[in-house]
């Protein structure tokens, strides 16, 4: 979804699209327990440091499924205690 969301038009969201599918990556479902735990992020979060509900979600996503995240965007997630995050420089 960030991905389609940064795109300035629709030839940059086919590319994206392209390059998941090229690469092979899968897209998660939005489970009830990804909502849920998204949920807890932004009670938990939101306040203190700023989490947004999407970077809620991504979070969320990843735990659920025993994921580690991997993001160039580490002030959004460093601070999630259970999040198994792995920060890189893109």
């Amino acid at each position: 979804m960030e991905l389609l969301q940064g795109a300035e038009n629709r030839k940059q969201q086919d590319i994206s699209r392209q390059f998941l599918k090229d690469f092979g990556f899968k897209t998660l479902p939005f489970t009830e327990n990804i909502g849920h735990r998204s949920a807890i992020y932004v009670e938990e979060y939101a306040l203190s440091n700023g989490l947004r509900a999407g970077d809620a979600v991504i979070a969320a996503t990843a735990t659920e499924n025993n994921l580690t995240l991997c993001s160039g965007n580490s002030k959004h997630f460093k601070f999630i205690r259970d999040l198994k995050f792995k920060p890189f420089l893109p």
